[in-house]
């Protein structure tokens, strides 16, 4: 199964997107994953956006882990659910290149995924 609404908005390139958020999405070697669903409507309207801001960002497709999630009895379900606590989608965890969780978004904010997650690897590499 794949993520089918990962894939990047075919209406975005990079000058849809501030510099400052792309600089900080394609700095280092992050790797981001990202569960969610075909099916799900929070899905389908912001993760093509976030698919086009790792596109424009410069970010290879070895460094993106998509992990398609299905409607269980008991909640989410799909690979790695369980050990990263996903229980709304989308979620997407950014990691060092080491595995060390770095920032983490989930469902919804009051801006985008790539803005929401650039602040917060901003504020990473100021404390480094």
């Amino acid at each position: 199964m794949t993520l089918e609404t990962l894939a990047p908005a075919t209406d975005l390139d990079a000058d849809a997107f501030d510099d400052s958020v792309l600089a900080s999405l394609g700095a280092d070697d992050y790797v981001f994953k990202v569960w969610g669903g075909d099916w799900c409507g929070d899905c389908q309207r912001q993760l093509p956006e976030f698919g086009a801001a790792l596109a424009a960002a410069g970010v290879p497709d070895d460094r993106i882990e998509a992990y398609p999630v299905v409607k269980g009895p008991n909640g989410k379900e799909g690979e790695l659910v369980e050990e990263y606590g996903v229980e709304l989608i989308p979620t997407v965890v950014v990691e060092s290149s080491e595995g060390e969780e770095l920032a983490r978004f989930v469902e919804e904010e009051d801006v985008s995924i790539a803005e929401f997650l650039a602040r917060q690897l901003s504020d990473v590499e100021a404390t480094a």
